[in-house]
This record gives structure tokens, C-alpha cells and sequence, in this order.
């Protein structure tokens, strides 16, 4: 265990660029190595990978490994696992975050397999205990109604995934120097099982749901896919994107990839209206981030209001209407 050290980004490539979630694991991942005074290292693979060594190091690595080989061109789990496996017997960090996202979910585990140590995935929230300078991982359980925090006395590295939007992304800082170290060793293309066929992207109406400033849900509580009207056309006033609960997507009111909650998707955005939905905990940990929760129900005992920073107690084909028709007033519309 003594002989780890530093904190390990695996990180991910987006569209040629560092992935939103990369930038946000740098920044968790700086203040853990400044916790511990070790250094910070990031693992980026794939074939885009070798012009971001300098905009990593920009975002507060210290190092950053690039794994350029040509089986790396897209995500293969059995050929970045073998990457990062090896990278990590080498390096020995102390610490691996990844991403909760798809490619981390399905890394992580596969790297925790071959290396050992402790992984808790899902984290919410990540620390450095100041007393024995372990990982403290803090994540949902019984279904978001409560949250654990997880450490690994002894086993190393001790590994997370970090949930998307839950931490503030590092800030990038153009004149921080570091070192780009290529990785030269070949994969073994007789490990890789798996081959990736076709690639569908998936079509997006407006603004991605995640990248929304504005974001207005709606829950079971509308009633029809003819009241969701409502809930669309306010979210176009305010330049907005729609979100919806587990039970609006089961009703086929909502797209599946607008669920929000533990099941779906996290957004944080400046605004977010919360209509005719109850604040199910499952819910509520998809959106807890957003600066600014707006609440509308009738009920005004509903858990919502719980967690709202404003609350409307009344009926949503009353509010709405309403609301939409005077922010149309105010707001210059497209």
C-alpha cells in the first residue's frame, strides 16, 4: 500500500475534445492530490487522444499518459482495459476516478477485477479523510432514500465513479505545465473479444437535456400526452428542455432518454420547474444539483417542496397557462 501514490483520471474524449466529465473528474481529482501533496495524472486513449495532452494539463494534470495506438480509434472495453490495467501496475496511483457514465460503468469494474482495491461507484461526493488520508466516497443507496460513505483501509487503489454534474469542473489555466508521456506498448489483439459493428447517434430535438440552462419536468401528475403540451411549450418560452419522471416516460408522454433521476439522466441546470411530480427520492437525485428548483403541485405536502427553492401550491392547468403566457410578455421570443 505505501508504495501508491497520485491520483489517476481515466478519462474520456468527446467529439475530438476533452469530455464534459473529464474536465469535472480534473477538478475532483486536483483537490484530492492537493489534499494528499501528491501529483495528478490523467489516461487519455484513442486516436484523438494526442493533441489534448496540453489542454489536460490546462485543466490541472500534472502528467498526462496518451495511449495513441490504432485499436484505441473508438471504445473497446477489453482493449482500454488492458491500457489502464497496465498503466496502473506501472504507475501504482493511490487513487482511479472514472466517470459514471456508460464507457466508466462498464471500465471500472473490469479494471477493479484485475487490479483489486476497493471501487464504489456512483459517487456523489469525494474526500480525503484527514485523519488516515484515505478515499471517502459518498453515493446513493436504497434507491436514493440515503446516502453512504465508503472507504478501503487497505487495498489499493482505492477506485470511484463520479456521477456527471455533481462536482464543479476544474478551471482551466493555460500557463500550468506538465509532462505529455506517450504510451509505446502494443495491445495484444488477441485479447480483444469484443468488436464494436455500427454506432447509432442519437437524435436530438432542441437542447440536449444535460447541457440545458432551463429544464422544466414534468411527472404522472399531467395526466395525458395532450396536457404535456403545457409542459413542452413552457419549456420553449424559456428556451428551455424538457425532463420527465419515471412514470411520465412509462406512460409514453416523454421520450425514455428525458427520464431524470437515479435511472436516468443528472442535469444541473440554472432553472429547474418541477411540474405535477411528487420529489421521489429516485428522482430528486437527478436533479438536486440545479441551482434553482421551482415547484408546482397541488399537494402541498408533496416531498417536492422539500427540496424547492420556490413553491407554487396549486393546479398546473391553472399555473402554467398563466406562467407561459406572461413570460412571453416578458421574454423576446425566437
Amino acid at each position: 500500500m505505501t508504495n501508491h501514490k497520485g491520483v489517476l483520471v481515466c478519462g474520456e474524449i468527446a467529439e475530438g475534445k476533452l469530455a464534459p466529465i473529464t474536465i469535472e473528474l480534473l477538478g475532483a481529482g486536483r483537490k484530492l492530490a492537493d489534499e494528499l501533496g501528491e501529483e495528478l495524472s490523467v489516461l487519455l486513449m484513442g486516436s484523438q487522444a494526442n493533441g489534448l495532452g496540453q489542454e489536460a494539463i490546462a485543466y490541472g494534470a500534472d502528467k498526462v499518459y496518451v495511449a495513441g495506438d490504432s485499436l484505441l480509434g473508438e471504445y473497446n472495453s477489453d482493449a482500454y482495459t488492458q491500457v489502464a490495467a497496465e498503466l496502473c501496475r506501472k504507475e501504482l496511483p493511490s487513487i482511479v476516478l472514472l466517470g459514471h457514465t456508460d464507457i466508466g460503468c462498464e471500465l471500472a469494474p473490469r479494471l477493479n477485477g484485475r487490479l483489486g482495491g476497493g471501487l464504489a461507484m456512483d459517487c456523489l461526493a469525494l474526500s480525503i479523510d484527514p485523519a488516515t488520508k484515505v478515499l471517502v466516497s459518498t453515493r446513493p443507496v436504497f434507491g436514493g432514500n440515503a446516502l453512504a460513505t465508503m472507504v478501503s483501509k487497505s487495498a489499493r487503489p482505492q477506485m470511484a465513479t463520479l456521477r456527471l454534474k455533481t462536482v464543479p469542473p476544474a478551471e482551466r489555466n493555460d500557463s500550468r505545465q506538465g509532462q505529455v508521456i506517450p504510451i509505446e506498448g502494443k495491445i495484444d489483439p488477441s485479447s480483444i473479444k469484443i468488436k464494436v459493428v455500427e454506432r447509432v447517434k442519437e437524435e436530438v430535438e432542441g437542447i440536449k437535456l444535460e447541457d440545458a440552462e432551463v429544464v422544466v419536468a414534468g411527472g404522472r401528475g399531467i395526466g395525458s400526452a395532450q396536457n404535456w403540451e403545457m409542459i413542452k411549450e413552457l419549456a420553449r418560452t424559456l428556451g428551455g428542455a424538457v425532463g420527465a419522471t419515471r412514470p411520465a416516460c412509462d406512460e409514453g408522454w416523454a421520450a425514455v432518454s428525458l427520464q431524470i433521476g437515479q435511472s436516468g439522466k443528472v442535469v444541473s441546470p440554472k432553472l429547474y420547474i418541477a411540474v405535477a411530480l411528487s420529489g421521489a427520492m429516485s428522482h430528486i437525485t437527478g436533479c438536486l444539483g440545479s441551482k434553482v428548483i421551482v415547484a408546482i403541485n397541488k399537494d402541498k405536502d408533496a416531498n417536492i417542496f422539500n427540496v424547492a427553492h420556490l413553491g407554487i401550491v396549486g393546479d398546473y392547468k391553472e399555473v402554467l397557462p398563466t406562467l407561459t403566457s406572461k413570460l412571453k410578455e416578458l421574454l423576446p421570443q425566437k
